[in-house]
């Protein structure tokens, strides 16, 4: 998927096509996620749309949730919608922050070998 590090950096063009396509692979495993877990308090809790989305979301970014839980399955399906999150996160910052890192130390290599 990335150059190899014998071949020269991406012109800036390309760089910047290859972050626009790793942000919109973010984006889609943050709706994914988000959908998995409206669905779930909706379901297993009986919460709202609106309300579903809320505490998805904040579990989703790590702040935690919003409405107490009431059933016994909601409370299953926070837990490891919880574990799922922390996941997640880390691969979805993994997937922003690829083509940057890459390029960093795909230039820090390049120049090394210049010296």
């Amino acid at each position: 998927m990335f150059e190899h590090y014998k071949e020269p950096l991406l012109r800036k063009e390309i760089f910047h096509r290859r972050l626009f396509k790793h942000f919109c692979m973010a984006l889609a495993l943050i709706a994914a996620s988000l959908g998995v877990g409206i669905l779930g308090y909706h379901c297993f809790e009986g919460l709202g749309w609106l309300d579903s989305f809320l505490n998805a979301s904040m579990i989703l970014s790590g702040m935690g949730p919003v409405q107490d839980l009431h059933h016994d399955a909601g409370k299953w399906f926070a837990g490891f919608y919880a574990l799922f999150s922390g996941v997640a996160f880390i691969t979805i910052a993994g997937v922003l922050f690829a083509p940057v890192v890459h390029r960093f130390l795909h230039k820090f290599h390049l120049d090394s070998q210049s010296k």
